[in-house]
């Protein structure tokens, strides 16, 4: 390979200014998610006030309920992702390889292990509010419609998706909301321990 074929190098070898701007700015990006990451409350917390700036924004402009549409059914297809396990019981039925969820009340804990993790679910939401308010600034996403029944139609999909979502939680018995591996009461102490 000869000098400049490589992405983001120059004429020179060495890499461009802009190349190493978005890497370093990139860098800094990641470090500021990888900071957040323990702080659940926090961050969903700032989510949910983006998404009130974006509501007030929409109320006082009276305009761009498509974008609002379209947020809502993105953050409806990150929902289920959130609530569904990885592996799909329905499709795990014949086989056994993989990790399957307990059916038995004495079969082994395994925990929930979700399609859609709770950070990933955090990040994609906030960039979906984010996304949606840089759209509220171009009139070319201002489409008239009639926002009732975009309402109507949204409350629909929701209430039939998450009843299709409810059966299947019930067919295939998970919960979606686990706390860890279960844990019982041993016997009380009732002798002394033999020291050496």
């Amino acid at each position: 390979m000869s000098e400049g074929d490589s992405v983001g190098d120059s004429v020179h070898g060495k890499p461009s200014v802009v190349y190493r701007f978005f890497t370093r700015l990139g860098q800094i990006y990641q470090s500021w998610l990888d900071k957040s990451t323990p702080y659940t409350a926090v961050r969903w917390v700032v989510t949910l006030g983006l998404s009130f700036v974006y509501m007030i924004r929409v109320y006082l402009l009276q305009g761009w309920y498509i974008v609002t549409y379209a947020l809502g059914i993105y953050h409806l297809n990150l929902f289920i992702a959130f609530l569904s396990p990885k592996v799909d019981p329905s499709l795990m039925e014949d086989s056994d390889d993989g990790p399957s969820l307990p059916t038995k009340q004495n079969e082994e804990f395994r925990p929930f292990i979700r399609r859609l993790p709770e950070f990933k679910f955090w990040h994609a939401a906030t960039k979906g509010v984010l996304v949606a308010t840089a759209c509220t600034f171009f009139e070319a996403f201002n489409v008239p419609v009639f926002w009732p029944i975009l309402v109507m139609y949204f409350l629909m999909l929701f209430c039939i998706t998450m009843k299709r979502q409810i059966k299947h939680m019930i067919k295939y018995r998970y919960i979606p909301f686990t706390h860890g591996k279960r844990t019982y009461k041993g016997k009380e102490d009732v002798g002394k321990t033999f020291a050496s």
